[in-house]
């Protein structure tokens, strides 16, 4: 049974060279954010490693691990030790050849409920995904927990209101999105400014338009893709933080700095989330005999 309210944490958090430094950090952040009250607690994007697709390099799919695996059996035990949900973004290693960047949520038995594998997959300058994962394909999904019915999608799926809809058709409380999403020195000054609040604005409509709590948690600091010894060609990239969770209305409930380590702590109230759906009804009102052209790549005229 869903509780009522429960508590949410989010850790924004940086990454150094060592893998195994940064999952013994996530780690103690987790428990941090369990003794301060949290009840499920989600982990930025890709946490274990500077963001290493920054570079096209055939060595780093070393980095990926089966699901189940070593760092896997370790966020289940954590989570079952502290009774916590746990979300957490890895790189799966699924056959030879074959990877995904794929989020996976434990229940407060340690109990895998479920993984999503990210969807939609950038390839753009600095953000070469494409080159080491094959898009999801389980869908877009929500698992049921101790604490209550929960979604997750990550990064790039954030700017998708198709995906945020279908995650919160099948009765999500909350969507989730481990992220790391920075900006490009040289672009920052002149451009900086606008992409933080575009980013923040549309996950602030996928609330909204859902009637839903999101959760938004980036990693933050300069990263230069250091990670197996070497770094990637160009000026890095300086991940901008700014976690966030917001209720169904869009409003902020906590929010992050830009370039400190932090744990958001927030409420999910599931009797504002019916308060709002029953005056601002969306889904109520939605003209589902209209939409089967949103299938379409484009309508022409």
């Amino acid at each position: 049974m869903a509780l009522e309210k429960f508590q949410v944490g989010l850790v924004q958090m940086s990454a150094s060279p060592d893998p195994a430094k940064n999952l013994a950090r996530a780690i103690d952040f987790v428990r941090q954010a369990a003794s301060r009250g949290a009840q499920i607690v989600c982990l930025p994007e890709l946490f274990q490693t500077q963001y290493f697709c920054q570079r096209e390099d055939a060595s780093l799919f070393d980095l990926a691990e089966p699901i189940p695996g070593p760092t896997t059996q370790k966020l289940s035990d954590l989570a079952k030790q502290l009774k916590i949900v746990l979300i957490a973004s890895l790189f799966e290693k699924r056959a030879a050849g074959v990877y995904h960047n794929t989020a996976v949520l434990f229940d407060t038995d340690g109990a895998l409920r479920g993984l999503y594998r990210k969807m939609h997959i950038p390839d753009d300058p600095l953000y070469y995904e494409k080159y080491y994962f094959t898009p999801g394909d389980l869908g877009f999904r929500a698992f049921d927990t101790e604490v209550g019915r929960v979604g997750t999608l990550v990064c790039w799926d954030q700017w998708y209101p198709e995906g945020a809809r279908l995650t919160a058709l099948q009765g999500a409380a909350i969507l989730f999105y481990p992220t790391a999403i920075g900006w490009h020195p040289a672009e920052k000054q002149e451009f900086g400014t606008a992409q933080h609040d575009a980013w923040r604005t549309i996950q602030r409509s996928h609330a909204i338009a859902n009637g839903v709590y999101v959760g938004v948690v980036n990693r933050t600091g300069f990263e230069t893709g250091d990670v197996m010894g070497k770094s990637a060609p160009g000026q890095g990239l300086e991940f901008w933080g700014g976690s966030f969770l917001c209720d169904p209305f869009g409003r902020v409930i906590a929010e992050a700095s830009h370039d400190k380590e932090e744990i958001l702590m927030g409420e999910v109230d599931l009797r504002l989330l019916e308060e709002t759906r029953r005056n601002w009804p969306f889904l109520r009102d939605r003209r589902i005999d209209s939409y089967a052209q949103i299938t379409s790549r484009m309508i022409d005229p």
